[in-house]
Formats: structure tokens, sequence, C-alpha cells
């Protein structure tokens, strides 16, 4: 059983007891454990229980396919209802769900298991979405759309507001993995100290000035043909430690408020009138910049940039080649892509 958008958190809050087990995967890793943990919290609070918790790899499971099934019907010591965690499971653990799934036998123990991002065409994917007695949860990173609100409610539960630049900035500096998300959040509280209401400047202090910044100065570099200042910011994020595919994405999400943009200048509105709809708002500091770049980048050219960034980042996670350099050969070829556009009005088009 496939379940996605609002259905997931009334999901994870009351599972369905007819479910045997619960495939999650998905691109944001930190979303993955997090979305697992609440699971195994409904089970029980110590996740170290050698007596209650088995947790083994999809490719120890593969070795002993039986393993699950026995995991799964084994009481625990002492009483009390069993978590099997299953963590990196990928294709090779088909067979062996497969069995687990069509056995009549009762099974109490809550199955997990968690995935990197799987294709829809994978057999694991293909078997949990078909399967009547099982769940599968997909964990995408979070979008410009819901990742305010994933601020928000973090921010709340340590008693704090922000104001939209705040919650722009933010919006622009986090997003690719839940879990730094709310590490980040949780540093920017305890910087807060007693104060309450967070602003920009508190954010760009808190979220690594370096951080939040030099993304911006990468990505808006790209995007504007400033190859100079790219290779600089670029330099500083990965020196700083910034994930490759984090970069990447920010990219992405960068790109696709352009196409949004664009998209509504072509059905008639302004510049002005079409930068104004886009959620989170823009910085203040970043709105030439990104007017500017709307005379650089037409749809095509957008629909190109979009090719380049997708493929950069499944070369990033399946190739085994340095993601940096995957990384920054991406942006150098969308810097030059803008500077060709520079001059050209390729944006009116």
């Amino acid at each position: 059983m496939k379940i996605t958008g609002a259905k997931i958190e009334a999901f994870l809050r009351a599972p369905d007891p007819a479910m045997r087990a619960i495939l999650l995967f998905g691109p944001d890793e930190g979303l993955v454990r997090e979305r697992a943990q609440r699971l195994a919290k409904l089970v029980l609070d110590d996740l170290n229980d050698p007596f209650r918790v088995a947790e083994f790899t999809g490719a120890q499971l593969k070795d002993d396919p039986a393993r699950l099934a026995d995991e799964a019907a084994a009481l625990a010591f002492g009483g009390g209802r069993r978590l099997v965690w299953v963590r990196q499971a990928a294709d090779s653990c088909e067979a062996a769900c497969k069995s687990f799934l069509e056995l009549d036998t009762p099974a109490d123990a809550l199955v997990v298991l968690d995935a990197d991002d799987l294709s829809p065409r994978s057999k694991l994917r293909k078997l949990f979405e078909a399967a009547k007695n099982a769940a599968c949860i997909p964990c995408y990173a979070d979008d410009a759309r819901t990742l305010p609100d994933v601020i928000r409610q973090h921010l709340n539960t340590h008693g704090l507001s922000a104001d939209r630049d705040a919650i722009s900035l933010l919006a622009q500096s986090l997003g690719s993995d839940r879990s730094v998300t709310r590490g980040e959040l949780d540093k920017l509280a305890l910087y807060m100290g007693a104060e309450k209401h967070i602003t920009a400047e508190h954010v760009r202090a808190a979220v690594g000035d370096s951080g939040a910044a030099n993304m911006d100065d990468a990505i808006y570099a790209a995007a504007g043909g400033d190859m100079g200042k790219l290779e600089t910011a670029l330099t500083r994020l990965l020196a700083d430690g910034t994930n490759a595919v984090q970069i990447v994405r920010a990219a992405q999400r960068h790109f696709q408020r352009l196409h949004l943009t664009r998209g509504h200048i072509n059905n008639g509105m302004s510049a002005d009138e079409a930068v104004k709809t886009l959620r989170p708002p823009l910085m203040f500091t970043l709105m030439d910049a990104f007017r500017g770049q709307l005379n650089l980048w037409s749809e095509d050219k957008l629909a190109r940039a979009f090719e380049i960034l997708t493929q950069a980042e499944t070369d990033c996670k399946t190739t085994g080649l340095p993601a940096d350099a995957v990384t920054g050969r991406a942006l150098m070829a969308l810097a030059q892509a803008a500077r060709a556009g520079q001059g050209r009005g390729s944006a009116r088009r």
C-alpha cells in the first residue's frame, strides 16, 4: 500500500495494525531516519533494548532470507512487542520480504525497513506498493512549499517565532536533509538564548554565516554567469564540509523558482508581480539579482538546467565519481549557459 501526502502523518501517528511491514525510502536520509524512529518509538522507548530490538542490514538479510520471518515471530524475553529494523534495504531484500508478507502465521513485531531513493522500477518498492498488508512511504526532501511550515513548527517547539525574511533565509539555506534542518534550527534556538523573535540577522549569525551566505553566493553566481564568484563560493562551501548533494538540491530549488516566475511572466504578469508570488518570498537583498537572471533563462534553457542538475545528483549517488567534482562541473555548466544568454535577451523569446 502506497501512503503519500497528508495520509503519511496520520499513519505515522497510528499505523494500520494490518500492515506486517513498513518500507521508508527516499533521497532525504534524515527524513527516512526520523520517520523510522517515530514508528520505532510507538513500540518501545529504549531502541537499544537487545531483547526487544532486532536490527540488521539489507545485505545481511540477503545472506539469510529466513531471518526476517524468524525475528518477527520471536518472543521478547520479559515480554513486550518487538521491533525488527532492516537498515539499508535494497532490491536484494525483495525475495525475503515477499516470503514474509505471504506467511499465514501471525507476527506481532513491528517490521520497519529503511532504504535510499528507490526508482519506480524497484522490485522492493513495487512489492510494498502492491501489497495489502505492507505500507510504502516515500521520504522526499522538503521543498519551497513545505519547508517554511517545517521550520515554523520546529522553532515553535523552542518557543520561538521568526519574521518573514528570517523564514525566507532559512528556507533558502536548509531543506536538503530533515536531520540537518532540525540540527541547524536547534543551533539557532541555542544562539537565541532568552530572545524569542528571530530576524534575518540572527539567522546569518547562527546558521552558518558562511553556510547561508556562501550557498546563495554559489547558486546566484551559477545562475548569473559569474564563474569567478562561483568558484570562490563553491570552494568555501566544500571547505566548510557542505554536502555536494545539498548544493545540487539548493540549485534545483532556485531554478524551480526561476521556472515558476518565468511561467507567470509568459502568462502576462510583470516581473515584479511574478516575483511577489514566490513562497517563501525572496530576500530583499536578492531581488535585483533574481530579476536579472530572469532575462538570462528561457523556458528551454531552464529545462536544460534541470537535466544538468538531475544528472549531477544521480552521478553523485551512483557512479562513485567525486561528488564535489560532479557538482562543480554542473554549476560551471550552468554559469556558462547563463553567460551565453547575457546580452541576447534569451528569456524574452
